[in-house]
């Protein structure tokens, strides 16, 4: 369990300009730090980025209260781990099936959905959106462990639905933060190979020149709130929205990097990807600058023990209220069901948003769960088929 903190001047022109195609020096090309679209931090009814004294992003929320190292130890130790993950291959198939995506015989259909939206759940925080003509992947993890080593930290007990190899093709690619179950080398390095500078990475302010020596050519690195798009599809909007979280990946990189969710707007369809999140009152913002959202994909897992989690992970009951405050439609539960990271009941997560979004007077079938690998198409008429 301890291993978890380890996985864990702007344009004010309405349109993304077109970019010309790379070059013998791409990164000079396609790279930036700049927002091309307006930048909603300047106005005062939405709350900024901010740093310390030394240059350390930091939550600006009351509810970030993250525990000492002490503290984190102890309750580990003393907690009893509820998880009781099955090692039979044969319950795990029958309780969380890791299906076949539709994609890999059919990668011709990707992308083709007219003025609907289809989402694919390929396990944790990894989600391909396929939305008004773009096809856009979250947090890409395909690899075994969530860690620098690949013999040591947090390992999978369901495998990814696919290998990059069988993606079919991708257009952008959204980062929420630096924790190792969401931004790993391996993916990062698989996407990269194959399909190079066309392809588009969003991440958060701090993350560019990581991604730079990682190979990526065609990254926009963003603060909160603020936009940019990918070229040639001006009509969809990817704005750096805010979260509750922190970043880590060395001993001493602690928040040099910022963390965020994201929103994207098109002309037929609205997404909001929450990333990693502890629950706070930014999601009232996000939800009243740019909702209502036909979907959005919330995490619901890995929230136990409660005092050390609790500010960096929301529960269920908390998830559900994120749906409410962004004034989502429709929600898919991710961030579950994948890596054995907490001390929760390792099939638990859904079963109470299921009752959370009753007591809310909500319709269940609202926030919904997928296998592995199953997808759900969002019709105009909110319907989830």
């Amino acid at each position: 369990p301890l291993k978890t903190l380890m996985a864990e001047g702007v344009s004010q022109t309405p349109s993304c300009p077109r970019e010309n195609p790379p070059t013998q020096e791409p990164r000079k090309s396609s790279s930036s730090r700049k927002s091309f679209r307006l930048n909603y931090r300047h106005e005062e009814e939405v709350t900024p980025s901010r740093r310390d004294s030394s240059g350390r992003f930091v939550n600006p929320w009351p509810t970030w209260q993250f525990p000492s190292y002490t503290t984190v130890l102890r309750l580990f130790l003393m907690e009893k781990n509820h998880s009781n993950v099955p090692s039979s291959k044969e319950v795990l198939d029958k309780e969380l099936p890791v299906l076949e995506p539709y994609f890999i015989h059919n990668p011709e259909q990707c992308g083709q959905v007219g003025s609907s939206l289809r989402v694919t759940w390929l396990g944790h925080a990894t989600v391909l959106l396929e939305m008004d003509g773009l096809v856009v992947l979250t947090d890409p993890m395909f690899s075994q462990r969530a860690s620098p080593m690949p013999f040591l930290g947090p390992k999978r007990y369901r495998g990814p639905a696919c290998t990059v190899a069988q993606l079919p093709r991708v257009d952008a690619v959204l980062i929420s933060h630096t924790h190792y179950d969401h931004l790993d080398a391996s993916s990062v390095a698989a996407l990269n190979s194959r399909f190079g500078a066309e392809l588009r990475w969003f991440v958060p302010l701090g993350l560019l020149d990581w991604m730079r020596k990682n190979g990526c050519e065609n990254v926009i690195e963003l603060d909160w709130w603020e936009e940019n798009c990918v070229p040639g599809h001006d009509d969809l909007t990817f704005v750096c929205t805010p979260a509750q979280h922190w970043c880590k990946r060395t001993p001493t990189d602690d928040n040099r990097a910022l963390w965020g969710s994201w929103t994207v707007l098109g002309p037929n369809n609205r997404f909001f990807f929450a990333g990693d999140t502890g629950y706070c009152s930014v999601f009232e913002e996000i939800g009243k600058r740019f909702g209502p959202f036909d979907l959005a994909a919330i995490p619901i897992g890995a929230y136990l023990p409660r005092g050390i989690m609790k500010s960096q992970h929301v529960d269920p009951e908390e998830a559900v209220q994120i749906h409410i405050d962004v004034q989502a439609k429709n929600s898919l539960a991710i961030h579950w069901g994948t890596f054995a990271l907490a001390y929760e009941y390792y099939l638990e997560p859904p079963v109470r948003v299921r009752d959370a979004m009753v007591a809310h007077g909500l319709n269940p079938d609202h926030f919904f769960t997928l296998s592995h690998g199953e997808s759900r198409l969002v019709t105009q008429d909110e319907a989830v088929h």
